[in-house]
Parts: C-alpha cells; sequence; structure tokens
C-alpha cells in the first residue's frame, strides 16, 4: 500500500481539531453550556435571529440535533421562535432578553479562554494559518463537498 503524501498533514488536522474541540468544549461545559448550546447562543449573539436552516448551515449542527437544542434553549426562556414574515411555514430562533444576556457573559468568557491559547501569534501568523484553512476548505468544496461556509 502507497503511503500518500498528504497523510501526515490529515492526521495533524485531525489532531488539531481534537486538541480545539477539547480545550474549547471544557471550558463551554464549565460555563454551564453544552458545544451545541454554545454554538447556537454564539451565533444568534448579535443577529436579529435566523431561520432554522440559516442557523443549520452557520453552525454546522445537523437539523435533528438543532430541533432538540433549540427546543431545550426555549424550555430554559433562553430563545424564542416566531413565525418568518416572509414565509409563515418557517421559524425565526432569536435570543430571548435572558438569552443575549447570556450570550454577553459566556462569549467574552470563551474569547479570553481561547486567547490564552491563540493570543502568542502575531497577525501575520494567524493570517497565514487563516489563508491555508480557507484555501483547504475551498479545495474540498471546489470538488463536491460540503458547500463552503461562510461564518
Amino acid at each position: 500500500m502507497s503511503r500518500e503524501p498528504f497523510l501526515p498533514m490529515l492526521r495533524e488536522l485531525a489532531r488539531c481539531y481534537q486538541a480545539f474541540e477539547a480545550y474549547s468544549s471544557a471550558h463551554i461545559r464549565s460555563l454551564g453550556l453544552t458545544p451545541s448550546q454554545f454554538d447556537i447562543v454564539a451565533t444568534l449573539g448579535n443577529t436579529p435571529g435566523m431561520s432554522f436552516k440559516e442557523l443549520g448551515e452557520k453552525t454546522l449542527i445537523t437539523k435533528g440535533t438543532l430541533t432538540g437544542v433549540v427546543d431545550r434553549l426555549e424550555a430554559q426562556k433562553l430563545v424564542r421562535r416566531s413565525a418568518s414574515p416572509e414565509d409563515g411555514r418557517s421559524m425565526i430562533v432569536r435570543l430571548a432578553p435572558a438569552g443575549e444576556r447570556l450570550y454577553e457573559r459566556v462569549f467574552t468568557a470563551h474569547l479570553v479562554h481561547m486567547r490564552q491559547a491563540l493570543g502568542g501569534l502575531d497577525a501575520a501568523q494567524l493570517a497565514q494559518i487563516e489563508s491555508t484553512l480557507r484555501g483547504l476548505r475551498e479545495t474540498f468544496a471546489a470538488i463536491g463537498g460540503r458547500k463552503a461556509v461562510a461564518k
């Protein structure tokens, strides 16, 4: 079996994602949220709300999981849903006042936490990493992978 030259890069990409997820998730859980709950609250923060379709695209949470997480956030009075004014069949999810307060608290705290890990990188390093990752994402999108997601 031949060894593909890209395998070490893929292995490192997977390890990087696992390390990021472990670091990020541990902090999010310490804030009293699941990663999916945080993702939804952070995505809805500073927006007028969005449809389930938009929310699913921006968070990359599957539709079935998304509905359950939104249900739980709604039960906690952190989000509310309403019929879309453009399409009565579509629901808009937005942060409730308690959700807005939660967003301000947890998003800021998580940025501080992430700065501990990434604050040592200078602007040029961050730009290079971002460019490399974007190029990799666009490569997969161009050959028929998941649609390139701009978040």
